[in-house]
């Protein structure tokens, strides 16, 4: 028990920093609301509501943009249920947020421990990993899955590390159990991008083992980890096949429009080219790595909230700086910059001339790798090469978001440099190391000190292009220097400000490792030391980001979701299936919440996943038409009868029943009732052939789609060939019974015909005629189509995979070989045991 004493207390210190961090919201019960985490409560709302009902899953809902798959709605599945039992283990069961920051420094901890780092080193790595800020930004916004991944992939790489260090069994078991609760966590683009890690260092490990002649075991631990991640993706192919499959489906999947002018350079599969890269840090943004602040900070905070610019502002512009961003990069908006620590940084640029071996180079490659990557259209040489050449790359948008891998690497390289140190108090003394620290000092302290006192040496201008667009308008010619002029000087505070409070902190730090080098300071009390200076510095900038403030009482998040008037008065159409459109914030709100979705069957919607046909209609027609629909009913006083159906013919298709506007002073939720909306099925009188995406959406300019169907050719076949419909007033279709995944129409007819459906079309529904199966096509860009045969019929369509219970099958069996191992292990411990005399 003693041996694993210093582990104990490095959990509870965990446990502490991660209370503390968030005291007093955490006793309190108080929560952040947030706008990704609430808006997956709206899309899910329906599938949570089945679920209650029948105690089976969903994997459709019609909840949002008119239908669409639950892949990537919080997916479950039966297989990952003992994992998740490992996973509140491992998680101590602590509570919400706490639970976030403990998981971060215990995963980063376990890494270092895997290195053979000492428990108290590995305690202060933990540290300065996890309350990295970027992190810290991401808790607020809601980006829950994706900490919860970065957090899980410090240990799958211990378990790397205990394979190549001849713990093979042990390695291969910790790996197989990080990469099932990282892909758990359902954070693809994460786990993609830390791929590139994993190969930075298994070439490290190939050279060292070349150097060493020990070849066969390096190809033994890569053989045992390669076993070893197949597990870890068999334990979560349920959920990695079908959002796989989906994938090809969504704007990550490749669109059948053939585009021409500026979007024929877009990428050809997956998101567009712009799409990834709007989303890219700027060249000298990368500088937020050691001050915070060097670009302003964060899009939220405005000038006036800045202590240090508003020293320096021109009290006839107070109006003005309390509208303008403190931030004024590249991006388009940002919460908050990349800070790893002024510091850790000084620690890491040190390292890359103290620390030897392959690995070092490992990590600075994978630090520029990450950094030039991170700069997406600031770059586009290297950008565009991954788009096009490297799998998958062009599948994740935000490309700044690779800087989640130099968050790793530095503060990695940064614990090897601090060993180096601690373990060789002269390491700093020697010939061949006083130019790498002279050299840090001028990359880190010197750069900050450079940033305090003249800002304007590195960046030529402290206003964006929009921002002096939009001064220009506002402001008299007169007044735009001045006040231009100004703004760059508070803009300069600012930078000033947090360089000098890094170089303050490079320059403490130092002065720990010069009295530890002169023999002034014990090992102890210098990791102390540097302990404490990292952590009230890093803490204090995330303090910026995520501070109790934010926190509200738990009420505030049902309350985003109580029912409105408007909501009361359209429940009470008891009609089985219907959509409704929300114009309140139009055109901005519409595709960006799911209020809604919680209590509707949404027309719109918000998620980052949703099928590219539906996108393609939201931008060809649903978006024009919803332009129109404004305009017509507000001339009309929400008189519907006088309102030209014409306009909206797409939205009355997708069967939008209800229309929510705003209304009086207060822009308070009104319904209009919709008499112009399809239905849930119609016959048509005519079926109109096209040969490509291009002229399918096109036709919907033209057509009536009550009476014309539009189809591709390729679904000619399931149509079988018809061309002329029929449809007359004794040819009916209702909806009686209504499931997200089940829906049964009665369907009367003289003669043959096609009935269109006002549901979203996907691969994977199926149809059955009396019993009997039938074909469904695509119809109108995104509605699905049945010939159905003359007389009465019972019509039923259902989504239930069967490739489910495939992959179900293989993630049990990957569960087992994860299992016999674990005892395998356990096994050859107690041996061991008992073998010591």
């Amino acid at each position: 028990m003693k041996k694993f004493l210093p582990d104990l207390i490095a959990i509870l210190a965990f446990i502490i920093l991660s209370f503390a961090y968030f005291f007093p919201a955490d006793i309190e019960g108080r929560i952040l609301f947030q706008h990704d985490t609430a808006a997956g409560v709206g899309a899910g709302q329906e599938s949570k509501e089945y679920l209650e009902r029948t105690g089976e899953r969903t994997r459709w809902t019609n909840s949002i943009f008119g239908g669409m798959p639950t892949y990537q709605m919080s997916p479950s599945y039966d297989s990952t249920t003992s994992l998740k039992g490992v996973e509140k283990v491992y998680r101590l069961f602590l509570p919400d947020y706490v639970v976030l920051t403990f998981i971060m420094m215990l995963g980063f901890y376990i890494l270092l421990r895997a290195f053979g780092i000492s428990a108290w080193l590995a305690g202060l790595g933990g540290v300065i990993w996890a309350f990295s800020s970027y992190f810290f930004i991401l808790i607020p916004a809601g980006h829950i899955w994706k900490f919860v991944t970065l957090a899980y992939i410090p240990p799958t790489i211990a378990g790397v590390v205990l394979a190549y260090r001849k713990k093979y069994l042990l390695g291969g078991i910790i790996t197989a159990l990080f990469i099932a609760l990282q892909i758990q966590s359902n954070h693809i683009q994460m786990s993609y991008y830390f791929m590139f890690v994993i190969l930075f260092f298994v070439g490290a490990y190939f050279e060292d083992a070349y150097k060493k002649k020990e070849l066969p075991h390096f190809f033994k631990a890569s053989a045992i980890l390669a076993l070893a991640a197949v597990v870890g993706v068999c334990i979560n192919i349920s959920n990695l096949y079908h959002t796989y499959e989906y994938s090809k489906e969504t704007m990550r999947g490749k669109s059948e429009l053939k585009q021409e002018g500026a979007a024929a350079s877009q990428t050809s599969s997956g998101l567009d080219r712009d799409y990834i890269t709007n989303w890219s840090y700027g060249i000298g943004e990368t500088l937020t790595l050691l001050v915070p602040n060097v670009k302003g900070g964060g899009s939220g905070s405005t000038m006036s909230q800045s202590e240090a610019a508003m020293a320096k502002a021109n009290p006839m512009y107070s109006g003005i700086y309390s509208q303008l961003p403190q931030y004024f990069g590249e991006q388009p908006w940002t919460a908050g910059p990349v800070y790893v620590g002024a510091f850790v940084m000084f620690l890491f640029v040190l390292g890359c001339f103290i620390v030897k071996g392959p690995l070092k180079w490992a990590l600075l490659g994978a630090t520029i790798f990450s950094i030039l990557l991170s700069w997406g259209k600031n770059f586009m040489g290297l950008t565009d090469f991954f788009i096009d050449y490297v799998p998958m790359y062009n599948k994740f948008r935000a490309v700044s978001s690779i800087l989640v891998i130099a968050e790793f690497t530095i503060p990695l390289l940064a614990i090897f440099a601090l060993k180096e140190i601690l373990s060789k108090p002269d390491t700093l003394k020697l010939k061949e190391n006083r130019g790498g620290v002279i050299a840090t000092l001028v990359l880190t302290a010197g750069v900050a000190l450079i940033l305090a006192v003249a800002p304007g040496a590195f960046f030529s201008g402290f206003i964006t292009t929009q921002e002096m667009a939009a001064l220009k308008q506002a402001l008299p010619a007169e007044h735009l220097a001045p006040f231009v002029a100004n703004l760059t000087e508070m803009r300069e505070a600012i930078i000033a400000s947090d360089a000098w409070r890094s170089f303050f902190i490079i320059m403490i730090g130092c002065l720990f490792l010069f009295l530890y080098q002169q023999r002034k300071l014990k090992a102890s009390f210098t990791l102390a030391g540097i302990a404490l200076l990292c952590l009230i510095d890093m803490w204090s900038i995330n303090k910026r980001y995520l501070n109790d403030e934010q926190f509200v009482p738990k009420s505030k998040q049902t309350e985003a979701f109580v029912k409105t008037q408007a909501d009361e008065m359209i429940l009470q159409d008891t009609t089985l299936n219907y959509r409704v459109l929300n114009f309140i914030g139009f055109p901005g709100n519409t595709f960006n919440e799911n209020n809604t979705a919680y209590w509707h069957k949404s027309v719109g919607g918000y998620h980052a996943a949703k099928l590219r046909r539906y996108q393609e209609m939201i931008d060809h027609h649903i978006m024009p038409e919803m332009q129109e629909t404004y305009q017509a009913v507000a001339t009309a006083g929400g008189q519907m009868d006088s309102v030209d159906a014409s306009k909206f013919r797409v939205l009355n298709m997708l069967n939008t029943k209800y229309f929510i506007f705003p209304a009086g002073e207060q822009g308070q939720a009104v319904p209009v009732v919709n008499p112009y909306a399809y239905g849930n099925a119609w016959f048509v009188d005519k079926v109109q052939y096209v040969n490509n995406a291009n002229e399918e959406i096109d036709a919907l300019n033209d057509i009536l789609p009550t009476e014309t169907a539009v189809v591709d050719v390729k679904f000619k076949e399931q149509l079988k060939g018809v061309t002329e419909g029929y449809k007359d007033s004794l040819s009916t279709i209702q909806l009686t019974s209504y499931e997200p995944n089940r829906l049964v129409y009665k369907a009367s007819t003289p003669k043959d015909g096609v009935v269109v459906f006002s549901e979203i079309y996907y691969p994977g529904w199926q149809a059955t005629i009396d019993g009997q199966p039938v074909d469904i096509a695509r119809a109108d860009y995104i509605l699905r189509a049945i010939n159905v045969p003359a007389g009465e019929h019972t019509i039923e369509m259902w989504f239930d995979p069967q490739s489910i219970q495939v992959t179900e099958s293989i993630a049990y069996a990957a569960l087992t070989l994860l299992l016999i191992g674990v005892i395998i292990f356990a096994l050859m411990q107690r041996s061991k045991i008992a073998k010591k005399p």
